[in-house]
């Protein structure tokens, strides 16, 4: 059995007395075993980022940009064999894996412009003989929690910044697809990374309490779900430590009247069901507004039996399995409470067999959904897509702002007068003008509102590089000696 181990000051290491199996998703077959760090690793993981944060932070920015720009090349160049790694994990098409990679490259495109994201400000003569210049330094060691849904996006969103900001970073991923963390960790290596200021440790819940707890560690990044999202950002802040935690979401699809429903209905049909529905920004709700409901309920049923769902490694297959068994059986639970709770199933994803033993469901669509089901008010991240009706703009709008979540949103429409008031209306982080997966580019910032966001900035793009840098004020003069004297007054200009 393949054992995956740590990777501590440019090495692969294999500490730690428990292990957790890694799983082929599509065959149900355990491919590894994964070292679960102890506080010895954890430890030792903090002691590398810290000496070697000491060394990075003095690198000049021009060696730091490269890193970058090597760091991209070596991606583009194997970025099929990064996507196979992350399928043989995770399980989502290899296709689909590609594409999370490209989205991670766009935040290291963005990294290696960093010499104009670091720029400093200056003022002079702000009092006679006095200028004032304010620099942006590293915060040290930054530690980066990720998922399992996206196991080099993610990554990459964060650690890029961090690094190229000048700190060390210990990043712990799911301990679920763990594998391309390690490939990502190489790749800087091979880029010029000095040794420590990239390590991974993997491990489970132990592991996390023990970096929220780690006085060696300065700010904590993470993605996953609400709960988890709000117990690192109070445990974490309560030891010191900046934070910043993106929680769950419940993306709502508003389609309007006027839409050109074939064009919605594929839309929802790939907003919905890509990757299996594990994405923090998958639309789970499509709002039906006015009379369109039933022919747009129609048109998406009438496209689902044509999915084909299967093996990543394959081709042709567009979804593959879920993560794990357990996620598979949870989201068949949700299907059967909508049942039981009045909604109507119109595709039942759990009919659909599967000739191996992998951990695959087939996508559901459940119609007459209503706020306080479990499968509209829990996030369910698995292929299912909730039909909620409602006769009026306002009544979508407000649907949508009462909600806990507000991660992603989107509106279908031709008439621009309506999109623009959903724009001002929409408290949600991220909007969508007939785009269902509104994840914006890397020039921008990634993040929710309300419960999908525990903390102050966004990921990646500017907010990212406020996260994790912190401003030190400088105020300078150059007086003669002759000018020198006493003064027990406060200083004004």
């Amino acid at each position: 059995m393949k054992r995956i181990g740590h990777y501590i000051d440019g090495q692969l290491v294999e500490g730690g007395d428990e292990t957790s199996p890694v799983f082929n998703p599509a065959t149900g077959e355990q491919t590894a075993e994964l070292a679960l760090a102890g506080p010895a690793e954890l430890d030792s993981a903090v002691a590398v980022a810290r000496k070697a944060a000491d060394g990075w932070r003095k690198m000049s920015l021009a060696k730091r940009s490269n890193v970058m720009f090597k760091l991209r090349q070596i991606i583009v160049e194997r970025t099929d064999e990064l996507a196979r790694i992350i399928t043989s994990e995770h399980g989502k098409v290899v296709s689909d894996a590609a594409g999370e990679v490209a989205r991670g490259l766009e935040n290291v495109e963005f990294c290696a412009g960093l010499m104009h994201h670091l720029k400093g400000e200056y003022s002079e003569q702000v009092a006679t003989g006095v200028n004032v210049h304010q620099v942006r330094q590293p915060l040290g060691v930054v530690a980066c929690i990720t998922p399992f849904n996206f196991p080099a996006m993610v990554p990459l969103w964060m650690i890029t910044t961090a690094i190229a900001a000048g700190n060390a970073v210990i990043l712990k991923p799911s301990e679920r697809d763990p594998s391309a963390a390690i490939w990502i960790a190489e790749a800087f290596a091979e880029a010029g990374l000095p040794a420590g200021v990239l390590n991974v440790v993997n491990g489970g819940a132990d592991t996390v309490n023990g970096i929220l707890n780690h006085d060696g560690i300065d700010a904590v990044s993470f993605v996953g779900s609400t709960p988890i999202a709000q117990h690192i950002y109070s445990t974490a802040a309560a030891n010191g430590k900046r934070v910043q935690a993106l929680g769950g979401a419940k993306n709502h699809m508003v389609v309007m009247p006027d839409a050109d429903l074939d064009s919605a209905a594929d839309a929802a049909i790939s907003a919905a069901y890509g990757s299996a529905g594990e994405r923090c920004m998958a639309v789970s709700v499509l709002v039906a507004v006015g009379e369109i409901a039933d022919e747009l309920v129609d048109k998406v049923a009438q496209r689902m039996p044509g999915l084909k769902i299967g093996d990543g490694t394959d081709p042709e297959s567009e979804m593959g399995p879920l993560i794990t068994a357990q996620a598979r059986d949870r989201v068949a639970s949700y299907v059967a409470a909508a049942a039981d709770e009045g909604a109507t199933v119109v595709v039942d994803g759990r009919e659909r067999k599967f000739d191996n033993d992998g951990f695959f469901i087939g996508v559901s669509l459940v119609d007459n959904v209503k706020p306080g089901m479990k499968v509209y008010d829990e996030e369910i991240f698995g292929p299912v897509l909730s039909v909620v009706r409602v006769d009026t703009y306002d009544q979508a709008v407000e649907l949508i702002n009462s909600n806990q979540f507000a991660n992603g949103v989107a509106v279908f429409t031709r008439d621009g007068k309506t999109a623009r008031e959903f724009e001002f209306d929409i408290e949600v982080g991220m909007v969508g003008v007939n785009v269902p997966i509104p994840v914006p580019i890397g020039a921008y910032s990634f993040g929710g509102w309300k419960k999908s966001l525990f903390g102050d900035t966004h990921m990646y793009g500017p907010e990212s590089f406020n996260f994790y840098t912190r401003r030190k004020v400088i105020t300078t003069r150059w007086p003669e000696p002759s000018e020198s004297q006493i003064s027990l007054g406060f200083p004004t200009h």
